[in-house]
């Protein structure tokens, strides 16, 4: 059975309706769908994800994808496992065009991928999510939260791994 993973912010634009201008869509998650997406992302809560969309139609039958989206966060302290509250935001461009793969294309002098559309729609909610989870900071620190320093080679209550050996080497060399 083929299973496609549920998409906790769903917001299909089929392009059929895409005019020739530039369509423009405000999104916001609601409770259910930030739930969701907290729990995807690892996250304590996902207190706000809002985003402003524009979808065009560009030159070779691309549809280009530009977005600015704002969220309100809650992760976890690498450190001290104390709550910590970010706000994420980002403006981000993302390239759709017709077939089964992702391909390289150079715009603008850079080479950007083109992802695939699929079933003739894109999902606007879905690009936002995964930029959210690109945004999201991997290591959240507290304010004021550093991790233990150790000096080089030493442990708390410890020998290093090389002041052990040292001890043994010396024990040998003492004994010949």
């Amino acid at each position: 059975m083929d299973a496609s993973p549920a998409v906790e912010f769903a917001r299909p634009v089929e392009l059929s309706r895409l005019n020739r201008g530039e369509q423009r869509f405000e999104i916001v998650a609601n409770a259910a769908e930030r739930a969701a997406l907290a729990a995807r992302f690892g996250l304590v809560s996902l207190d706000r994800l809002e985003a402003a969309v524009r979808l065009g139609r560009i030159a070779g039958g691309l549809v280009r994808l530009e977005a600015e989206f704002a969220a309100d966060v809650v992760q976890t302290c690498v450190v001290s496992l104390e709550r910590v509250q970010n706000r994420v935001g980002e403006k981000f461009t993302v390239l759709y065009g017709e077939g089964a793969e992702a391909r390289e294309v150079s715009l603008d002098g850079e080479a950007e991928t083109i992802e695939p559309i699929v079933g003739g729609a894109i999902d606007i909610g879905e690009a936002v999510a995964q930029q959210l989870s690109l945004a999201l900071d991997p290591f959240p620190h507290a304010p004021g939260a550093a991790a233990p320093r150790l000096d080089a080679g030493s442990q708390p209550g410890a020998d290093s791994p090389f002041k052990v050996l040292a001890k043994l080497r010396n024990k040998n060399d003492s004994k010949d």
